[in-house]
């Protein structure tokens, strides 16, 4: 396959080449591309030394695959250009995910929807993902009504200059702010900007993506909070349900549900934790117990890896799905 990374010398596209080599993806031809001043610059992949190129040449070159995370103002102007060259583009942006055409994916719950006709692919967010992972099995086996959530989310979601930030801060060095306010030993309540109706846009992707990806029935509504972690993104989230449930039945659909690691047992303190979580794939889920407040309800405490499982893994797993198509 011929493959090409958009926003390769970014923090999402370096994972996205390290998850790629990890998943020995057939590359036959290694396309990297980003911004201008970038271009030129060489890295390393599979022992060899690539030189980074424009979006043009790598258009010219009409890759079979185009892996985007250049943000949805990149997306939006090149994807349609690669699609018309012939090349299938996976979007990790938000640029197409609630574009009608377009098909929002995480391989283990509707990857078998894609079809060779499918150009541009919708990666969803990185809170998203991990969240509908766990309430996919769950809304097929009781029925979700509602759901309620909270994220914790990691400063690598925002990019290098947030982590910079932090690691300012804790040296005590003057730097660039990637945010309003100091992050490290603080939370801020915002991810994202603001939107009219008093959410954020991450909020807002919660909520829409949660309900194109599984069913537009269920009410959704979610807090985002930006956190001085790492490792991954930690969401707490309440379920109500149409039909009950035993929390046995519950950690054993879990348990079973592929790309899901279970992590609840307390009397061993085991429950998932985003410094335990950093670079690895699965999804953790742990905390589970009854809302006691109301009728087929339950709480849960989900982590993933974001720059992972929330982008480069389900890229990749993408990826193989439409080399199996095009194959």
């Amino acid at each position: 396959m011929k493959v090409a990374v958009i926003g390769a010398t970014g923090m999402v596209g370096r994972v996205m080449l390290q998850v790629l080599k990890e998943q020995n993806f057939p590359i036959t031809t290694l396309i990297l591309v980003a911004s201008e001043k970038s271009v030129g610059n060489k890295i390393e992949f599979g022992g060899l030394e690539f030189e980074v190129v424009g979006l043009q040449t790598a258009v010219e070159l009409r890759p079979d695959i185009a892996i985007f995370s250049a943000g949805g103002e990149t997306s939006l102007n090149w994807a349609p250009k690669f699609a018309e060259v012939g090349t299938v583009v996976i979007d990790n942006s938000s640029a197409w995910r609630m574009d009608p055409t377009k098909k929002l994916i995480v391989p283990e719950i509707n990857g078998a929807q894609l079809t060779i006709e499918d150009k541009i692919i919708a990666n969803p967010n990185c809170s998203t993902i991990q969240l509908v992972m766990v309430l996919a099995p769950l809304h097929k086996r009781f029925g979700i009504k509602r759901v309620v959530v909270s994220t914790y989310q990691s400063i690598t979601g925002t990019g290098v200059k947030a982590v910079e930030q932090m690691e300012n801060e804790r040296t005590g060095i003057s730097g660039e702010m990637a945010y309003k306010y100091p992050i490290d030993k603080n939370c801020i309540p915002q991810c994202d900007v603001f939107e009219e109706n008093g959410y954020t846009k991450e909020e807002m992707k919660l909520t829409n993506e949660t309900k194109k990806i599984l069913d537009p029935a269920i009410f959704v509504t979610a807090t985002a909070v930006r956190v001085p972690v790492v490792g991954g993104h930690s969401e707490a989230v309440n379920i109500e349900f149409e039909n009950d449930f035993t929390l046995d039945e519950v950690r054993q659909l879990l348990h079973e549900t592929t790309g899901i690691t279970l992590q609840d047992n307390q009397d061993t303190y085991t429950y998932p934790m985003p410094k335990y979580a950093q670079g690895k794939d699965d999804v953790f889920v742990g905390r589970i117990r009854r809302d006691e407040s109301q009728a087929n309800t339950l709480n849960l405490w989900i982590v993933a890896d974001n720059l992972r499982k929330g982008a480069a893994t389900n890229a990749v797993q993408i990826a193989k799905i439409v080399e199996k198509l095009l194959a």
